[in-house]
């Protein structure tokens, strides 16, 4: 029988009791929709004990995964715990600094599979094996999976260094972003927050942060400063925000409650 329902950024999520998962979940696909088991409620003192399973898919320097391990150890992100990183990348020095910090890492790289079909089968058993509750994509320059994205909906998050809708989609990443920033000759940069969709830079916005374009900027410089302003600041404040039940979806809109 269920007894509670909660909106956790994860869109309807109900709390039954366990012998009654199997055909709660029955009675769902037959109204139409796809249920996924996401959690489990232990007893314990009054209070919340709950933990928001995060996992990180990083392809290089991994400054924003570090910004989300700051944040986990001095307590600006509350309520979660981080339990593993991917990178497509073996040398991505973001596995080192998820090791460093007794985070389990690994790389699935396309390039160790005979097809795409094949990787994108074996990065979501490696996925399924991390049990997450929030995937944050920090810089993570592969595709992702079809199957991925419907089976973890609003539950998959992307940083995009710019004001979205502006420099984003398809060949908008990294530097290149920033060079296409100046030399369209905007005043004001930043970065988004997002839910992922089928698309490219088109899910739901949760948070975006404005930073001002100086004379004399490089994009090495625009891209620092943007990491420093926004990037750091914001990605953290996303995953607080879900972790606390902070964060709903609504069609292609999301309302957050600060």
């Amino acid at each position: 029988m269920m007894y509670n329902t909660f909106n956790m950024g994860l869109g309807m999520v109900l709390a039954v009791d366990p012998a009654d998962v199997d055909k709660t979940m029955d009675a769902i696909r037959e109204a139409g929709d796809q249920p996924y088991v996401v959690g489990k409620i232990e007893a314990g003192e009054k209070g919340s004990d709950f933990m928001l399973r995060v996992l990180s898919m990083v392809s290089g320097g991994g400054t924003n995964l570090q910004a989300i391990i700051d944040s986990v150890k001095n307590g600006m992100i509350t309520n979660t715990e981080l339990v593993g990183v991917i990178s497509n990348n073996k040398n991505a020095y973001a596995l080192t600094r998820a090791k460093e910090n007794g985070i389990d890492a690994k790389c699935i790289s396309p390039k160790d599979y005979e097809s795409r079909e094949v990787f994108n089968q074996e990065l979501l058993k490696a996925v399924d094996a991390y049990e997450p509750d929030l995937i944050v994509l920090a810089g993570y320059l592969v595709v992702i999976p079809p199957e991925m994205i419907k089976k973890y909906k609003n539950r998959i998050i992307n940083i995009h260094p710019s004001l979205i809708p502006s420099f984003c989609g398809t060949g908008y990443y990294g530097l290149k972003v920033h060079e296409a920033a100046l030399a369209r000759g905007v005043k004001v940069v930043g970065a988004t927050v997002h839910f992922v969709d089928e698309g490219t830079d088109t899910g739901p916005i949760i948070l975006q942060k404005a930073v001002e374009v100086h004379n004399g900027d490089t994009p090495e410089v625009l891209q620092r400063r943007v990491m420093e302003q926004a990037e750091w600041k914001i990605l953290p404040r996303a995953i607080d925000l879900i972790a606390n039940g902070k964060v709903e979806v609504e069609g292609h809109r999301t309302i957050v409650t600060e």
